[in-house]
């Protein structure tokens, strides 16, 4: 059904955690037509749906004002904190519609108790889980003919927290904003998961240790961004950085964890407390115990992923978050030395894993763990 239609604000009567969201429907929606053309091929981040959800938080009032509202620019004082001492945390999930015309995400409970230990690290408030889940709900259900039908295609949501107190003093703000937007994306890989290659940065850090690097911060990605560029230079997609101390320990990927495979079929990620828990990587971990597989979340060097590939006791490697799922990794380089891939194209096993967790968001497959939550019935 379509909800082109704009109408008078209205009140949601749903209360969550004390909080009702009010729903003011933009004046300017696209048209039905011009929604389908970028539906047709969205890319990835490009567009954004016609609303956005907002719940401002100040130290004396606690979190108020849950809206639903059109999406637009944010106004922010000059001296806003943010924009002086990077107070700020974002998240990143995905809505998918069912066969059924029912729309879907996909643990967002998981999300919004990693945003919780985010802002913790940052010295914001934290949002309570039921109001990051009704918020998400409420943007869904106001814009939901945004959201693809296409297979592997989504809504990709935005959930982001910043200091809006306008301050330069340096300390925790007193005002806060919360706000989620949410942009179709279209499918990752056009033709199927394409092996990437990696590359290794010596000169850089993504985080040191008793810093952000568990945070999901803006300032994480903003360190990576030069490093990225060094692995473009190098005719790679993407940069794998080390431990920050010793320079020899895996970390993790510009914006994405890293899983070896083993010749026996145990999976080894990397374990790190400057390492983003990802929701995606845990997962899929999940699903490979289900097999009876074997997983180690320790320690891991790079001469033990080197050495692995040469005797054959590493088989496969993949790389996994909220965009792509998964992504088989065809080769790491490094100055003066690179790790072939252990398969020829893409691994049975990672193939394997990627296809069962998309199948239960998309679902196709049974939920056996109870990871997806529904936002809209079927239409």
């Amino acid at each position: 059904m379509s909800t082109d239609t704009a109408s008078t604000e209205t009140a949601n009567p749903e209360t969550v955690f004390g909080l009702e969201f009010s729903t003011t429907p933009s004046a300017e929606r696209r048209a039905e037509a011009e929604r389908d053309v970028i539906l047709a091929d969205p890319g990835f981040g490009k567009h954004f749906t016609d609303h956005m959800a907002t719940v401002e938080w100040t130290i004396d009032a606690g979190w108020h004002d849950a809206a639903i509202h059109p999406y637009g620019p944010l106004s922010l004082d000059p001296s806003a904190s943010v924009l002086h001492y990077a107070q700020e945390i974002f998240e990143g999930l995905k809505a998918y519609r069912h066969a059924d015309g029912s729309v879907w995400t996909f643990r967002p409970d998981a999300n919004a108790r990693r945003f919780q230990r985010s802002a913790r690290r940052l010295a914001l408030p934290e949002l309570p889980v039921e109001v990051f889940v009704e918020s998400i709900r409420q943007l869904v259900q106001t814009d939901v003919d945004w959201v693809p039908s296409a297979p592997e295609t989504s809504l990709y949501l935005r959930p982001f927290m910043i200091a809006t107190e306008s301050f330069l003093g340096v300390r925790a703000a007193q005002a806060v904003a919360y706000h989620c937007i949410a942009s179709p994306a279209g499918a990752y890989f056009t033709s199927g998961p394409k092996p990437v290659s990696i590359w290794l940065s010596s000169n850089y850090a993504r985080a040191g240790r008793g810093g952000t690097g568990a945070a999901k911060t803006g300032g994480n990605y903003a360190a990576s961004l030069l490093p990225q560029q060094e692995a473009y230079e190098h005719g790679c997609q993407q940069v794998m950085f080390l431990d920050s101390e010793e320079g020899k320990y895996l970390e993790e990927l510009g914006g994405m964890n890293v899983v070896l495979v083993k010749s026996d079929g145990t999976l080894v990620t990397p374990d790190s407390p400057s390492i983003l828990e990802g929701i995606t990587r845990d997962s899929i971990l999940q699903l490979a115990e289900d097999r009876g597989l074997q997983v180690e979340r320790r320690r891991v060097t790079l001469d033990e992923w080197r050495d692995g590939v040469a005797d054959g006791s590493i088989t496969e490697a993949f790389a996994c978050g909220t965009a792509a799922v998964v992504t088989p990794i065809a080769e790491l380089r490094g100055d003066g030395f690179t790790i072939g891939s252990p398969t020829v194209g893409a691994g049975e096993l990672t193939m394997s894993l990627r296809e069962e967790l998309t199948d239960i968001q998309s679902g196709r497959r049974p939920d056996a763990h109870g990871w997806m939550t529904k936002l809209t019935d079927a239409s």
